[in-house]
C-alpha cells in the first residue's frame, strides 16, 4: 500500500506578520503537510520572521521559505536563518534556494547560474555543518551549530540545475509539469547528476512544485494557459522558460515568444494538465491520485496560479478546497 500524498502549500506575504502565521496556522488546521512562504524582501515583509511566527503557531508543519536567492542574501546569511529557524521548528524546517526571479529582478541582477549555484549550496551546507567556509581572504563558521545540519534543496526547473541538485543538494524542488513523460525525463536527469557524485536517490527528497488553478472543469486551464504572467512574459513561461522543455518532452511544442491567446482551446486543456492541476478541487485530487500511480508523485508543493499582479493574493479558496475536498480524497 502506498504511502499517503505529502501536500505543502505555498503562501505569500500578503498580510501583516502575526496574520500570516494565523493563516499558516489555519494550512495546518485543514491537513497539509506543510508551507512555503515566498521570500520577497521588496515586499516589505520578511520570510524567515514569518516563518518564525508560524512556527510558534503551529505544532507539526513543515516550514520553509519559497524560496531564497543566494545573490539577495548572502550564504552566511542564510545560512544563520536557516539555523535560526530550526532553532523555532526543531526538525521540520529546511532551506530552499533558487536561482532566483522576482527577488533577483528586485535588485537589478539576472538570476545566477548554474557555477553560481554550485558554491552557494556547497558552502550553505558546510556552514549548516559548522565547518569552515572560505569568502575572499576571509575564514568563517558559525560558532553554534546545530546537532544535525538543516538540509538544503535546490529549486530547479532546467536540466542542468536539475543534475546540479542531484549532485550536491540535500533535496530536491522538481518545477517540471505534471505529465509522466515530462517527469521521467526531468528525473533522469536528477540520477545523471547523483551518479556523477557517486551518490543514490534511495532517500533523497523530491518535492514537486505543482501549479493549481481552481475553477470550472472545462474553463480553468485553458483561462491560465491563454494568459500572460506578466508583459511579454506567457502564462506557462514563469518563473522560466525551461517549463516549456518539459512541455516539449510530453508532446507539447511552443516558443519561449509564443502568444498564449493563439492557443486553441482544445490544446490549451491539454497543455494545462500536461503543466499542473486545473479545474474543480474533485478533479485536483482524482489528478493528485493519477500522478502517484503514473509518475511515483509522492510529495507535493502547490503553487496557486498567478500573475504578477496576484501574487501576494492570499490563498484562502484553495486551503478550503484542500480541507473540504482534496485532503479527504486523498487520504489522511
Amino acid at each position: 500500500m502506498m504511502d499517503r500524498l505529502r501536500v505543502a502549500l505555498r503562501v505569500p506575504v500578503g498580510r501583516k506578520l502575526p496574520d500570516i502565521a494565523a493563516f499558516v496556522a489555519r494550512c495546518e488546521a485543514a491537513g497539509f503537510d506543510g508551507v512555503g512562504i515566498h521570500d520577497h524582501p521588496s515586499s516589505g515583509r520578511d520570510a524567515y520572521l514569518a516563518l518564525a511566527l508560524a512556527a510558534q503557531a503551529t505544532r507539526s508543519l513543515r516550514l520553509f521559505p519559497a524560496t531564497s536567492s543566494p545573490l539577495v542574501r548572502h550564504p552566511l546569511v542564510l545560512a544563520s536563518l536557516a539555523h535560526s529557524l530550526d532553532e523555532v521548528a526543531p526538525g521540520r524546517s529546511f532551506l530552499t534556494v533558487a536561482p532566483g526571479f522576482i527577488s533577483t529582478r528586485s535588485i537589478g541582477r539576472p538570476r545566477a547560474g548554474v557555477a553560481f549555484m554550485r558554491d552557494a549550496i556547497v558552502h550553505l551546507r558546510r556552514l549548516l555543518a559548522g565547518e569552515e567556509v572560505a569568502f575572499g581572504a576571509a575564514f568563517t563558521r558559525l560558532r553554534n551549530p546545530g546537532a544535525t545540519a538543516t538540509p538544503v534543496y535546490l529549486l530547479a526547473s532546467g536540466p542542468r540545475m536539475i543534475e546540479l541538485a542531484g549532485e550536491i543538494a540535500d533535496g530536491v524542488l522538481l518545477f517540471v509539469g505534471l505529465h509522466p513523460t515530462g517527469i521521467r525525463a526531468a528525473m533522469t536527469h536528477l540520477e545523471r547528476g547523483a551518479s556523477r557524485a557517486g551518490r543514490s536517490l534511495s532517500n533523497f527528497p523530491v518535492v514537486f512544485v505543482v501549479t493549481l488553478g481552481l475553477g470550472p472543469d472545462a474553463d480553468a486551464g485553458p483561462r491560465w494557459v491563454k494568459s500572460w504572467f506578466a508583459a511579454g512574459q506567457p502564462f506557462l513561461a514563469y518563473p522560466s522558460a525551461s517549463n516549456l522543455h518539459w512541455l516539449r518532452e510530453a508532446g507539447f511544442a511552443l516558443e519561449p515568444a509564443h502568444d498564449p491567446a493563439a492557443i486553441p482551446e482544445d490544446r490549451a486543456r491539454q497543455l494545462a494538465d500536461a503543466f499542473g492541476l486545473f479545474g474543480s478541487p474533485e478533479r485536483c485530487a482524482n489528478r493528485l491520485l493519477l500522478a502517484r500511480e503514473e509518475a511515483g508523485v509522492q510529495d507535493v508543493f502547490l503553487f496557486p496560479a498567478h500573475d504578477l499582479a496576484g501574487g501576494y493574493r492570499m490563498p484562502e479558496a484553495e486551503v478550503e478546497a484542500f480541507e473540504r475536498v482534496i485532503r479527504p480524497r486523498l487520504g489522511t
